[in-house]
């Protein structure tokens, strides 16, 4: 005896079981890895920070002192061999750091938020992406000098911006709306954008590290010796008499 009212209950089928499988494996595996990224971040961020600060400052600093040795070669030029301008370049470095008219606690303030935005667009970040490391480079010099020239509410309107990504840089990975397909279907697809999210997780340059180093701390040693040896340099570039 049959009865059409009852539904017709279908065993799922075998395929989808085993993509739903494989993608709680992989879900899985890119949880811990992301992981082990975030807490190594978070111990170069500790260590670092200053040293990138610094750098990135310095490095801001030479191009425009480049710039501007090579505009007053230019003035030199077209008024002649004899002509001598105001000595503008010692004003510069000066300019940078001048936080004098600033009270205290604006100070404080600003420095918090400048530190944040850096580290969030820092060029290093995206050095496996040469188009967005270029971008960081130019969004980070534009920060620096709305930290060091301008008021506290530029600053915080810039901070808003880099952080909620309308300056055009991929800061977090996201996985894109699946389109309208069958079940099966719709599993592969979120298999395959997992797959390629941990295969790209697997190929940064953190997880390397991680990955490969038999003691990761001994890597941010390196990398405090070469940021000291970095900015000992650039502070005998950017030196002015």
């Amino acid at each position: 005896m049959t009865d059409d009212r009852l539904p017709n209950i279908l065993p799922q089928d075998e395929e989808q079981i085993q993509l739903q499988i494989s993608i709680e494996a992989v879900k899985q595996e890119l949880e811990t890895i992301s992981n082990q990224v975030d807490a190594f971040e978070d111990i170069l961020r500790l260590h670092l920070t200053d040293y990138i600060i610094e750098t990135q400052e310095l490095n801001t600093l030479y191009k425009q002192q480049k710039r501007a040795k090579k505009d007053k070669r230019l003035a030199q030029k077209k008024r002649g061999k004899h002509y001598k301008s105001s000595t503008g370049l010692q004003n510069i470095k000066r300019e940078l750091s001048n936080n004098s008219n600033l009270d205290t606690d604006t100070h404080v303030i600003k420095k918090k938020l400048y530190r944040e935005a850096m580290l969030q667009v820092h060029p290093d970040k995206f050095s496996l992406s040469p188009n967005d490391q270029e971008s960081a480079t130019e969004i980070t010099t534009r920060l620096i000098h709305i930290y060091k020239n301008e008021d506290l509410n530029a600053l915080q309107t810039f901070h808003a911006q880099i952080f909620s990504e309308n300056l055009g840089l991929k800061l977090k990975t996201k996985t894109t709306a699946t389109p309208s397909i069958n079940q099966t279907e719709a599993l592969k697809l979120t298999l395959k954008q997992l797959e390629k999210e941990l295969e790209l997780l697997k190929t940064s340059e953190l997880y390397t590290i991680i990955s490969t180093y038999k003691n990761p701390l001994h890597f941010v040693d390196e990398l405090i010796l070469y940021y000291k040896d970095k900015i000992e340099k650039l502070k005998k570039r950017t030196r002015t008499k």
